[in-house]
């Protein structure tokens, strides 16, 4: 049997939020970290892939989604979700939605590509078309005035407009349904509205149980633009959890966290972290990481917690996914000679490549950490790894005491 929904994420940290979603509603879920066969699938509602499209320049985008999408297709679902990070922030040139939105329609010409422009629930909204964003101050900015976005290392967020920050990344003949509309639109008036290319409004969780229902009775192949707000939709928001099975114990109790974002909140976060050894890696220590990667060794082999993190206010001269690699480099030669049963990983592209690293072959819900951020059980064909506990986190995410949290349920795990 075909899955009900297969959702593509631009990150791991995105990609496991959507994979709590759906498993919260009492979806059965799997997130595969490169495509899965087809009988790898069956019997599941809600089938995931996370990738590190966030990262990639829009030449990469394009070959990388050339090569997903007709096995995305073979899975034979009807609706396909590109999941995307709620703040939306892309470019022409790095992490191009509109690259990947127009290969996926190549591949599997759906009847409509619905972009899902809020996410309530984390302070996300869409009002004619301009995206809004709450920040840790509380207050909520236009997305190009937020104190956060506007100044991303890589993709800093200078149009709050989706229609223009996509047409600027190819993605034209795209019409706005204003919260207004969708308002004063009956049922059917709605379904009849979704096609060809369609952005819409979300300001309320209401607005998302009435696209959510009206995407369901559109005929043919759906392509979903958004979110976990996009899976929000398609269940109802429900929060119904599935009893959990008999959790296998961790394979170890040694607990390292990598803090490969620079954002503020993640600074935050750090700075508050307790119980742990913190070691901020200087732009030298990661171009030679020898001593770094030694001392992490010592420490978790004395039974001491570690918190790994790049310096916020360093210029390490590499660009995002260069940046990505040598931090994934660096963890990965940690775990090859010390077990970690709990790892914590802060940052998109930062989580995506060491993943990708470790090489884990699929990733299950657990419990939810804090709002959009998730604690998976990863499966490896290492017995020494597989069981392990991760912790996925965008930079934006979560309160300033997450680490400490995640420490103190890792300590229950021993």
């Amino acid at each position: 049997m075909a899955p009900r929904v297969v959702f593509l994420g631009d990150d791991f940290t995105g990609a496991s939020d959507t994979l709590a979603t759906f498993t919260r509603a009492g979806w059965s879920t799997r997130l595969f970290l490169d495509l899965p066969e087809r009988q790898q699938v069956n019997g599941l509602d809600a089938v995931g892939i996370a990738s590190n499209l966030r990262g990639l320049s829009r030449e990469d985008v394009a070959v990388e989604i050339a090569r997903l999408a007709p096995g995305i297709k073979v899975l034979g679902a009807d609706l396909i979700h590109y999941k995307v990070c709620s703040t939306f922030d892309s470019s022409p040139q790095i992490g191009s939605i509109g690259e990947a939105l127009r290969g996926l329609e190549t591949v599997l010409n759906p009847a409509v590509t619905a972009i899902i422009g809020g996410q309530p629930g984390l302070g996300r909204y869409c009002a004619f078309g301009n995206l809004f964003a709450r920040a840790s101050d509380g207050k909520t900015h236009r997305i190009d005035r937020h104190p956060v976005m506007r100044a991303h290392p890589v993709t800093p967020m200078v149009e709050a407009d989706l229609i223009r920050l996509l047409d600027a990344q190819g993605v034209d003949a795209l019409f706005l349904l204003s919260q207004p509309e969708l308002q004063t639109m009956s049922p059917a008036q709605l379904v009849k509205r979704l096609h060809g290319r369609v952005l819409l409004d979300v300001m309320a969780q209401s607005d998302l149980l009435r696209i959510g229902k009206a995407l369901q009775q559109v005929a043919g192949i759906r392509l979903l633009i958004g979110a976990s707000s996009v899976a929000e939709a398609l269940t109802g928001a429900s929060t119904k959890r599935p009893a959990d099975a008999l959790e296998p114990p961790a394979t170890s109790s040694g607990i390292l966290v990598f803090a490969g974002s620079r954002s503020s909140v993640t600074a935050k976060q750090v700075d508050a972290a307790e119980g742990f050894e913190r070691l901020c890696i200087t732009p030298q220590e990661l171009a030679s990481p020898e001593q770094i990667i030694n001392c992490t060794i010592d420490r978790l082999n004395q039974a001491r917690p570690v918190l790994l993190h790049l310096d916020p206010h360093a210029e390490y001269a590499l660009d995002a996914a260069a940046l990505a690699a040598q931090s994934a480099h660096l963890v990965a030669r940690v775990l090859e000679q010390v077990p970690v049963g709990w790892l914590g990983l802060a940052g998109g592209d930062t989580s995506s490549s060491i993943c990708q690293q470790l090489g884990f072959r699929d990733l299950r819900y657990l419990d939810t950490m804090d709002a959009g951020v998730s604690l998976c059980l990863a499966a490896h064909a290492d017995p020494t790894i597989d069981g392990m506990r991760i912790m996925l986190k965008g930079g934006q995410m979560g309160q300033s005491d997450l680490f400490s949290r995640f420490a103190s349920r890792a300590g229950l795990g021993r």
